[in-house]
């Protein structure tokens, strides 16, 4: 079983960076693939960034390519999402997830844990 925490949320202005993290509670974390999604209101819950527990492959939604970074430290048990140059369209809310074996996916049916999700509003 693995319990995820999302924190960091919040207003921020257009052009504004902001770090989200996601605390895992676990024994499988420091081989699971870590992602974060995003849902807007009257919208599907969209792939963001995915990072798996090895050195390497990372995704990212092409929206937020050059402009967030996925990130983890499986010591703490920790995931980071850092945006930059944010924009009015990033604002969602974001969850983060985890799939305790295999390869990063974009699909959000990929993923067995969910995180309650932290709020993200860019204003214009």
């Amino acid at each position: 079983q693995v319990q995820l925490v999302e924190s960091g949320g919040g207003l921020v202005q257009a052009g504004d960076s902001r770090r989200l993290s996601c605390a895992a509670s676990g024994r499988t974390f420091d081989t699971s693939v870590m992602a974060w999604f995003r849902q807007a209101p009257g919208k599907e819950r969209d792939f963001v960034a995915a990072i798996p527990w090895r050195v390497g492959s990372k995704r990212y939604a092409d929206s937020v390519k050059g402009r967030f970074t996925i990130s983890r430290d499986n010591i703490k048990n920790m995931v980071y999402l850092q945006m930059n140059s944010l924009k009015p369209e990033d604002t969602a809310v974001y969850y983060c997830a985890c799939l305790p074996r295999g390869e990063p996916s974009t699909r959000a049916d990929g993923y067995n844990y969910w995180g309650q999700g932290t709020q993200v509003t860019v204003s214009s």
